[in-house]
């Protein structure tokens, strides 16, 4: 019997920028209903690189789970920044903390206003200078064109990202990215993808301009990866020494369609140490969808 079911879907966008721009997530939320195989047409229907969907826990305030349009993932930093700014922004969120459960564990959440921050774990550095010369040529870059005596590092804070530092914006700009390449690389260190960056930025409020590129995850390029501006405020500190507390970074500004994303990410010092990362910005609602499903459908 074919039992069809209407679901409504908000469209926000995360790490907007002056309330413009941002990275677009879907959101679904009172999801307690709604089988694995629901979830993942919802957000093949959806079509954005994720979709988050909200329902009880009875170890955190909110379960999280995050759909692809082709799988289900652990954890999505931009998703999880538009759930809780906009539960923050309909009144369902009270309080200025909160956590989420996720198949990856529980992770803390803070509100400031109607920014929200999530929590990621102390960085680990891993050295790939013997991959330098294959990730250069993947992006189409050479040896002058990076920071000098920066060197390219694996950095994980929850999620592994290719920190790529390039001496300025207009290399910065000029990237020209081989995906397959980057797949293949992404694949070998089980990265998320390559986050590269510059400290010669336009607007002196950014301490960062940055890309990102996944495609091993089916995204060429993105306006805002929260779980890759965290490793970058930890290389900040710890490799640059940039010794500040709290880090503005613009990511999609160089995109072929361009839609600038601001990531605030503050770190928690003990010692010159870094502690927790909490990683976040604003959802702003852009639309609503009405998506119509077959609950009898299974994976």
């Amino acid at each position: 019997m074919n039992a069809s079911k209407k679901i409504t879907v908000q469209i926000l966008n995360a790490f907007t920028e002056n309330d413009k721009g941002g990275n677009p997530a879907g959101v679904v939320l009172h999801a307690d209903d709604l089988s694995d195989a629901n979830k993942l047409n919802i957000a093949k229907q959806v079509g954005l690189s994720e979709t988050a969907f909200v329902s009880k826990s009875k170890t955190e305030d909110f379960k999280l789970d995050f759909f692809t349009p082709n799988k289900q993932i652990a954890h999505c930093g931009h998703a999880t920044v538009a759930t809780f700014s906009y539960l923050k922004q309909i009144g369902i969120l009270q309080k200025n903390t909160s956590s989420k459960e996720t198949i990856d564990g529980k992770r803390e959440i803070k509100i400031i206003g109607e920014l929200a921050f999530m929590e990621q774990v102390s960085p680990k550095y891993t050295d790939v200078s013997d991959k330098e010369e294959l990730i250069l040529s993947s992006l189409g870059l050479h040896k002058d064109d990076l920071i000098p005596n920066a060197p390219i590092l694996l950095v994980n804070t929850g999620n592994s990202f290719v920190i790529v530092p390039v001496k300025n914006n207009q290399i910065l700009k000029n990237i020209t990215p081989n995906f397959d390449l980057i797949s293949t690389i992404s694949k070998t260190l089980n990265l998320i993808g390559f986050y590269v960056f510059t400290t010669d930025t336009e607007n002196n409020k950014h301490d960062a301009t940055t890309r990102m590129f996944g495609p091993l995850y089916g995204i060429l390029e993105e306006a805002g990866t929260g779980m890759a501006a965290g490793p970058l405020a930890s290389y900040l500190f710890d490799i640059l020494k940039i010794k500040k507390n709290s880090f503005h970074i613009q990511q999609g500004k160089y995109m072929n369609v361009p839609s600038s994303s601001l990531i605030i990410v503050h770190l928690e010092i003990e010692n010159d140490n870094i502690k927790k990362i909490m990683a976040g910005g604003k959802g702003i609602l852009k639309e609503e969808l009405e998506i119509v499903i077959n609950t009898n459908l299974k994976i």
